[in-house]
C-alpha cells in the first residue's frame, strides 16, 4: 500500500493518499494494540469503494494479517449469511468451510447461537495473526449477515481483528446501523469518499491514454464529476470512438453505452441474460435463460470479457462493476425484465438450486396467481425461518398476496404465514392478518387451523382472555381435523392457567394431552404439556411442574430451560447444573436467552450475586439482538433486588426505572406483580413503610398464582413489611399462604423453612424461628438461610437471649458476605454491635471501581483463563456458564482494567504478584 508520499499508480487510487493513510493507520493500529476496528468506506456508486477496499485487503495481508473479502449482491441480498459467507469462505485461508457454515444454519432459532460459533472462528485464527473481514456493498448485506455484523465487531473487540466495509450513502442503511452498534466499543471510523480533484482527474486520464490531457478531453471529463469510475469508462469510450472514427456522444454514453453498441448483438442479449441473473451469474444459467446451447455462446463470452465488462473466476462471471450491470439492465424492457426473472427462478429450481436462491427472481416476476411462486416462496420461508424469522414472514405475506382471494389455498398460505409473523414477533400484523382471513368466511376447517394458528399470537400478546374465547368459539363450531381441535383443546387450557381456577384448568388440560396422544399431532402435545406446566407452577405445585416440562423437553429440547428453572423449585440444583452443562454442548437447538434466564435462577438459587447478575444482563442484551422480550421485565426487579442486596442504591434505583419501562410493553400479571413487589421494596428501604404495605396488597391483588410465583423464596420480605406497618391481618394471611405452599412441597427443604420462618415471624417466637433454621440447613439456597438467620438473631436479642443472638447475627453475616450481598452483612452486624453480644467488626472495605481491585471474583477468574489463552467457549465449559457470561463478565473485566485486548489482559495478569 502507498503511503501519502508514495507512487500511485493504480487505477481509482489517484488522490486518495489521505484515505490510504488513513487505512494504513487502522491496519497498523489493530496489528500493534491486539485490538479489534472497523472503517466504513461510503460513497457514491463508482466513487473508489472496492478498490480502496481491495488496496485495503492487499496491504493489510502484505502485513501478515489473514484477509477475508467478499462483496453483497443486489439481487441476493435476502439469503440467509450469504453476504457474510462471501467473507468467511474465500481467501487463502478461509476462515470456515462450507460444510461448517452449512452446519451452522441448521436447527432451532439459533441466530445468536450462530454468531457466537462465527466468533469464535474468528476468534481462534485472530489468536495467530490479525485478521481483515472486508465485505464490499454493505449496503446490499441480506438480514442475517446484517444481524451478524452489528454484533460481532463488538463481541471481537478484544481480538485483532479490523471490518472493512463499504457502502453507498443511505441515512440509517445497514453500514450506518453496522456502525452505530460498535460506536463506542471500538474505534468506528467512516472514511467518506467525495469526488476527485481535477488533478487526479488529468493524472487518472494521462494513466489511461498515455499522452498528456488536452482541453477537450478535459472539458468531457467534467461530466465524470470527479468519479473515478466514470471517468475510466469515458476515456475507454473514448479509445472506442477513436478507433471507429465515429463521433463522440456526450456524457456516460461515450462510456458504458458507447462501449456496449460496439458489442455483437449476440454479446448485448448475453450480457442481458446474466444483468437478469445478477452481478455474479453462471454460464450455463446465462445460457439457458438465453435458450441457447453454451458452445453458442463461447464468442460471446469472449468478447464481452475482451471489452471489460465481465471478469471470468472459473467459477462464476461477474460484472466488472454494478453500473455496468445496471447499464445493461436497464436497457432491457421492462415486461421483459419481468419474464425473464420469472423464467430465471423457474430454471434455477429446475437446476437443483435452493428455493431461497430462486426467492429473488420471484419477487420481481411473480404475478397475482402464480402457484408455482407461491409454492417456492412458501418453501423458502420454511427453510430461512430457524435462523431468520423476520424474513420468512416478509416471503409469507408476499406469497399471500399472490393468491388470489377465492382460491381456498389463500387459507392454507394464511395460516403459514400467521405462523411466520408470530416467530418474527411481529404479533399485531399477524392478528391482523388472521382476521381479515377469518373475515373471509373459511370452511369449518379452515376456521379451526387459523385460530389455531392464532394462539401463539395471542399467548405472546398476553391477551389470555380472547384466546379462551376464540379457541372455545372454535371448539364449539366443530369440523376441525382431530390434531387441530386437540391443538385447540390444548391452548384452551393454556389459557386457562392465567385464570383462577386451577382445578379446572388442570382438567382442561389433561384432557387436551389425552387429545394429542390420540391424534399423534407433536404440536398439539407440546401445547398439553406445555399448559399442566404452567398450571402446575402457577398453582405452587413444583414436583407436578417438574413433571410436565421434564416431558416436555424431552419432546423438544428447545423447552429445556422450563425443565431447568423446575428442577430448581424442587432445591435439585444439582440436576440444574447438570442439565445446564448439557445445554452448551447442544446449545444450537435450546433458546439462548431462556437458557441464560435459568442460568440466572440457578446463580442466584446459589448465591452466586455477581454470576446472576451477570447472566441477566446478558440475557436481556440478547433479547434485545432478536427482538423478543420475554424476561426483561423479571430480570430487572431481580438485578434490582441484587444491587439492593449488595447496597448500591443507585443501580437499584435504575433497575427499578428500568422495570417500570419494560412492564408498559408486557403488562401481564405476573410483570405487573413483580414490579408491584419491588416498588415495596424499594419504598421499604426508603423508609416509607405505608406505601410498601399498599404495595404487597397490590401484589395480593393479582391472584394467588401469580403471588407464589413471585414470593416463593421473598414472602419474607413481604411479612416483614407488613409487621412493620402493623398490618398484622396481611402478615398472617402470608404466613398461611406459605404454610399451604409448604404443604404442596413437604419435600423440598426450602418451602418448609421459609414456611415456618414466616410463621415465627408472625407470631414473634424464636423456637419456630429456630425450627425455621434447622429446616433450612437442607436448603442450597444459602440467602434463604441466611435471612432466617438474621431474624431468628433478631428474636433472640428481642428475648434478651444475647449469646445466641450473637451466634445467629454472625452466621447471617457471614453467609451474606460470602455472597456478595454486603449490605444485608452490614445489617447483621450493625444488630449483633448494637446488642452489645458481639465486638465491632472493621467496616467491609468497598471494592474500588478501577483496577485488579475492582473485578469481582468471577470476573477474575474469567481474566485468568482468557489471559492464558482460553477462548471465551473453552473459559465458559471450565466456569459451568455460557460464552455469552464470559463475554459479559469479560467486558467488564476490559473497563475496570482500562485495556483494549487480550494481548494486554495477558501482560497486566502475568506481572500481577500471585501470577
Amino acid at each position: 500500500m502507498a503511503g501519502a508520499g508514495g507512487s500511485l499508480t493504480r487505477r481509482g487510487l489517484r488522490g486518495r493518499e489521505a484515505e490510504l493513510e488513513e487505512l494504513e493507520a487502522l491496519i497498523a493500529s489493530v496489528a500493534r494494540t491486539g485490538s479489534g476496528g472497523l472503517v466504513l468506506l461510503q460513497g457514491e456508486p463508482g466513487i473508489g469503494k472496492t478498490t480502496l477496499l481491495a488496496e485495503a485487503a492487499s496491504g493489510a495481508r502484505a502485513a501478515g494479517f489473514s484477509v477475508g473479502v467478499g462483496k453483497a449482491d443486489e439481487l441476493h441480498h435476502i439469503v440467509p449469511l450469504s453476504s457474510l459467507a462471501a467473507c468467511l469462505l474465500h481467501g487463502d485461508q478461509p476462515l470456515l468451510s462450507g460444510d461448517a457454515l452449512a452446519d451452522l444454519s441448521r436447527g432451532h432459532d439459533q441466530r445468536i447461537w450462530l454468531v457466537e460459533r462465527l466468533a469464535e472462528a474468528i476468534e481462534a485464527r485472530a489468536g495467530s495473526v490479525p485478521v481483515l473481514i472486508g465485505l464490499d456493498d454493505a449496503q446490499w448485506a441480506d438480514p442475517l449477515s446484517r444481524f451478524a455484523l452489528k454484533q460481532l465487531p463488538t463481541r471481537l473487540r478484544t481480538s485483532p481483528v479490523l471490518w472493512v466495509l463499504t457502502a453507498r450513502r443511505e441515512p440509517a442503511g445497514p453500514a450506518e446501523e453496522v456502525v452505530a452498534a460498535a460506536a463506542g466499543n471500538l474505534p468506528a471510523v467512516t472514511v467518506p469518499l467525495g469526488p476527485l480533484s481535477g488533478a487526479a482527474i488529468d493524472q487518472l486520464a494521462g494513466d489511461t491514454l498515455g499522452a498528456a490531457v488536452d482541453g477537450k478531453v478535459r472539458d468531457l471529463l467534467d461530466g465524470a464529476g470527479g468519479n473515478p469510475f466514470l471517468a475510466t469508462e469515458m476515456l475507454a469510450g473514448l479509445r472506442i470512438a477513436d478507433a471507429s472514427d465515429g463521433l463522440m456522444p456526450p456524457g456516460l454514453v461515450v462510456g458504458v453505452r458507447g462501449r456496449l453498441s460496439s458489442l455483437q448483438p449476440g454479446t448485448l442479449r448475453f450480457l442481458q441474460m446474466g444483468a437478469v441473473l445478477g452481478r455474479s451469474f453462471g454460464f450455463h444459467d446465462a445460457a439457458a435463460l438465453s435458450g441457447r446451447p453454451t458452445v453458442a455462446l463461447i464468442a460471446a463470452l469472449e468478447e464481452a470479457v475482451r471489452a471489460g465488462l465481465l471478469d471470468d473466476d472459473g467459477d462464476h462471471l461477474v460484472f466488472r462493476h454494478d453500473l455496468l450491470r445496471q447499464a445493461v439492465y436497464v436497457d432491457i424492457p421492462p415486461s421483459a425484465r419481468k419474464a425473464l426473472h420469472r423464467e430465471a427462478a423457474h430454471h434455477l429450481v429446475s437446476a437443483g438450486h435452493r428455493p431461497i436462491d430462486a426467492v429473488p427472481h420471484i419477487l420481481r416476476g411473480a404475478l397475482p396467481g402464480d402457484e408455482e411462486a407461491v409454492a417456492l416462496l412458501r418453501r423458502a420461508a420454511d427453510d430461512v425461518l430457524p435462523v431468520t424469522p423476520g424474513l420468512a414472514a416478509d416471503l409469507m405475506t408476499r406469497a399471500l398476496d399472490l393468491v388470489p382471494s377465492a382460491l381456498p389455498l389463500r387459507f392454507t398460505v394464511g395460516e403459514q404465514t400467521i405462523l411466520a409473523l408470530t416467530r418474527a414477533g411481529r404479533h399485531r400484523e399477524a392478528l391482523t392478518t388472521g382476521d381479515r382471513l377469518l373475515a373471509g368466511r373459511p370452511p369449518l376447517e379452515a376456521f379451526g387451523r387459523l385460530q389455531a394458528a392464532l394462539g401463539g399470537t395471542l399467548w405472546n400478546m398476553d391477551l389470555a382472555g380472547e384466546l379462551r374465547r376464540r379457541v372455545e368459539t372454535a371448539l364449539a363450531t366443530g369440523g376441525a381435523a382431530p390434531e387441530i381441535g386437540a391443538r385447540l383443546a390444548a391452548l384452551r387450557a393454556l389459557a386457562l392457567s392465567r385464570g383462577d381456577d386451577l382445578v379446572a384448568a388442570r382438567e382442561a388440560g389433561e384432557t387436551a394431552l389425552r387429545a394429542a396422544t390420540a391424534a399423534g399431532d407433536r404440536e398439539a402435545h407440546i401445547l398439553a404439556l406445555s399448559g399442566l406446566g404452567e398450571i402446575a407452577q402457577n398453582a405452587g405445585e413444583n414436583a407436578v411442574a417438574l413433571e410436565r416440562f421434564a416431558a416436555l423437553s424431552a419432546i423438544d429440547s428447545a423447552f429445556l430451560p422450563e425443565e431447568i428453572v423446575a428442577h430448581l423449585h424442587v432445591d435439585d440444583f444439582e440436576s440444574g447444573e447438570r442439565l445446564l452443562s448439557e445445554a452448551a454442548d447442544r446449545a444450537g437447538a435450546t433458546r439462548q436467552a431462556m437458557l441464560l434466564w435459568a442460568q440466572g435462577q440457578h446463580d442466584l438459587g446459589l448465591g452466586r450475586l455477581d454470576d446472576a447478575d451477570a447472566g441477566f444482563m446478558t440475557m436481556e442484551r440478547l433479547e434485545d439482538e432478536v427482538q423478543v422480550p420475554v424476561q426483561q421485565v423479571n430480570g430487572r426487579v431481580i438485578r434490582s433486588r441484587i444491587a439492593l442486596l449488595r447496597g448500591d442504591r443507585e443501580a437499584a434505583r435504575e433497575h427499578l426505572v428500568a422495570a417500570r419501562e419494560r412492564l408498559v410493553a408486557k403488562p401481564n400479571p405476573g410483570n405487573t406483580a413483580a414490579v408491584r413487589f419491588l416498588e415495596a421494596v424499594h419504598a421499604e428501604a426508603d423508609g416509607d413503610i405505608g406505601l410498601a404495605v399498599d404495595k404487597i396488597r397490590q401484589v395480593q391483588q393479582e391472584g394467588p398464582f401469580m403471588r407464589w410465583r413471585l414470593l416463593r423464596d421473598w414472602v419474607d420480605s413481604a411479612i416483614r413489611m407488613a409487621l412493620r406497618g402493623a398490618e398484622h391481618e396481611l402478615a398472617e394471611d402470608l404466613a398461611a399462604q406459605a404454610g399451604a405452599h409448604a404443604q404442596r412441597n413437604a419435600a423440598v427443604p426450602t418451602a418448609r423453612g421459609i414456611a415456618a420462618q414466616a410463621l415465627g415471624l408472625v407470631r414473634n417466637d424464636p423456637a419456630v424461628l429456630e425450627h425455621a433454621a434447622e429446616l433450612l440447613k437442607a436448603s442450597p439456597r444459602p440467602l434463604v438461610r441466611a435471612a432466617a438467620y438474621a431474624d431468628l438473631g433478631q428474636a433472640l436479642l428481642a428475648a434478651g437471649r444475647k449469646r445466641p443472638a450473637a451466634a445467629a447475627l454472625a452466621h447471617a453475616r457471614s453467609t451474606f458476605a460470602e455472597s456478595g450481598a454486603h449490605a444485608a452483612a452490614a445489617r447483621a452486624q450493625r444488630a449483633r454491635e448494637e446488642s452489645g453480644a458481639g465486638g465491632r467488626r472493621a467496616a467491609a472495605k468497598q471494592r474500588p471501581v478501577q483496577g485488579w481491585g475492582a473485578l469481582t471474583a468471577s470476573e477474575k477468574k474469567v481474566a485468568r483463563l482468557i489471559a492464558a489463552g482460553h477462548t471465551n467457549r473453552s473459559a465458559a465449559g471450565l466456569l459451568v456458564v455460557s460464552p455469552h457470561t464470559v463475554n459479559t463478565h469479560l467486558t467488564s473485566v476490559f473497563q475496570k482494567l482500562s485495556i483494549n485486548s487480550r494481548v494486554q489482559l495477558a501482560n497486566l495478569v502475568t506481572a500481577l504478584p500471585d501470577s
